[in-house]
């Protein structure tokens, strides 16, 4: 079986970055009474974080940036749109070739101080661009010693692909850190180099003379820290549930569309994207599928593979592209975070909340997989009474064979470290606890406060 790719070797040299990150502070064990002449001893320190998010989407939260242009929706779920064009510009698409003219508005965020010294971000953005219009997200970040990065460009995106090509960008950095395709990350972390905060700008984009509007719902960045780890700790089982998700394969789709990163073969961040949109009851409509040749599986999946393919990177794995696609659906939120232990997706599914997943691994290193791979998604679903974890894999030779029962401690390692080897011995990333998170408009207290506590709410 082909071993299913998602993105550039899961970000290689970005993750390589997060060497020399440092390791999170261990609790102090209780100790028996000191002798009262003796010191009393220091009081437990808690594990230093490493992951810090921060999304606007609340009407403060848009109230309180700097618009140019645009304006606040209110109501249940508030956003930005365009009130009144600040200018026009041309835009030539490097894919296509192509100028056209766009009129713009603009929304910059103010500064956010990051709870960690971080040494990547990787941003997130939820919005709806009616044919017609566009945005781009662009991140600006700063440094401890109080320098500050260019604006790099995080996303030129629309949800369909007829007045842009959707397209990360390559090629930009400066003396302490490089974009590399969907994240910012510094480096050589040994140095010390940090982000200590950033900005993010949206520029809105239509029509010239129209009165077309994207608008975005939500956007905003995880910054994270996490250590240079070959092994991460074990953590304890907590809960046990199941979650009934529908099971799509990625690989009935082999040769299929292969102008959407070379066919099913490739496409499993999609094909898990597709299982968890449907899981909150969303699908695309009879119109949306129009264009997928009668006859064919599970025709949402071709679809979501194109509504997620990245014309710079080749492929259909760039992680915000998939929480974007996941958005364009009814109330339905999405952000890419990175999570800390097995634990946090327990309460998440626990609450109702499936998660997707990025690891890495040799065949050896995950009993019942049945092939290894460079990069992979798969949506977590659950876990058995003795913490094994329960999974969606989209690796599987068909929709029954996609449920499966995976060995906790392999999983958790293989989810959660940034180094590996590979079949050759050689070291390699790994992505460090990327997850995807998908829930709908209107959560549960239960969800609710499991959300908040993640820093997504």
């Amino acid at each position: 079986m082909a071993s299913p790719t998602t993105r550039r070797t899961v970000l290689t040299a970005a993750l390589a970055a997060a060497a020399g990150a440092g390791t999170a502070a261990a609790a102090v064990p209780a100790t028996a009474a000191p002798a009262p002449s003796a010191p009393r001893p220091s009081a437990p320190q808690a594990a230093a974080p490493l992951v810090d998010n921060r999304f606007w989407h609340t009407y403060t939260d848009w109230r309180h940036g700097s618009g140019n242009g645009t304006r606040v929706l209110a109501g249940t779920r508030p956003g930005l749109a365009i009130a009144t064009p600040v200018g026009r510009t041309d835009y030539t698409d490097p894919h296509t070739g192509e100028t056209a003219a766009w009129e713009y508005a603009t929304w910059t965020s103010p500064a956010h101080r990051s709870a960690v010294p971080a040494t990547e971000l990787i941003t997130s953005w939820n919005a709806r661009t009616p044919a017609g219009t566009w945005i781009a997200v662009e991140l600006s970040a700063t440094y401890a010693d109080g320098t500050t990065t260019p604006w790099f460009v995080m996303g030129r995106w629309a949800s369909g692909d007829g007045d842009i090509r959707r397209t990360s960008v390559d090629d930009q950095g400066d003396a302490h850190s490089s974009v590399w395709t969907d994240a910012l990350s510094v480096d050589d972390a040994s140095t010390g180099v940090r982000f200590t905060s950033y900005r993010i700008r949206v520029t809105l984009h239509r029509t010239p003379g129209s009165r077309l509007t994207p608008t975005v719902r939500r956007v905003g960045a995880m910054a994270s820290a996490v250590p240079d780890r070959f092994e991460v700790p074990a953590s304890t089982p907590v809960h046990s549930r199941e979650l009934r998700v529908p099971r799509y394969s990625q690989n009935v789709h082999i040769g299929q569309y292969p102008e959407y990163d070379n066919g099913g073969q490739a496409w499993c961040s999609p094909t898990s994207s597709q299982m968890i949109i449907e899981y909150w009851g969303r699908k695309p409509t009879a119109e949306d599928l129009a264009w997928v040749r009668p006859g064919l599986p599970d025709p949402q999946v071709c679809h979501a593979a194109r509504s997620t393919y990245d014309y710079q990177y080749g492929g259909c794995g760039n992680w915000p592209f998939n929480a974007a696609y996941a958005a364009t659906y009814r109330d339905l939120n999405a952000v890419v975070t990175r999570l800390g232990t097995l634990t946090d997706v327990e309460r998440l599914v626990r609450a109702g909340i499936p998660v997707i997943t990025s690891q890495s691994f040799l065949e050896e290193e995950l009993t019942g997989a049945g092939y290894g791979t460079a990069g992979h998604l798969m949506t977590v679903i659950g876990f058995t009474p003795t913490g094994d974890v329960i999974a969606n894999d989209p690796a599987s030779p068909d929709n029954p064979a996609v449920r499966r029962v995976y060995r906790r401690r392999e999983f958790e390692n293989i989810w959660l470290r940034t180094k590996r080897y590979d079949a050759t011995g050689r070291v390699r990333s790994g992505s460090g606890g990327v997850c995807y998170v998908f829930w709908p408009q209107d959560p549960t207290p239960a969800q609710r406060l499991v959300l908040r506590s993640l820093g997504l709410l």
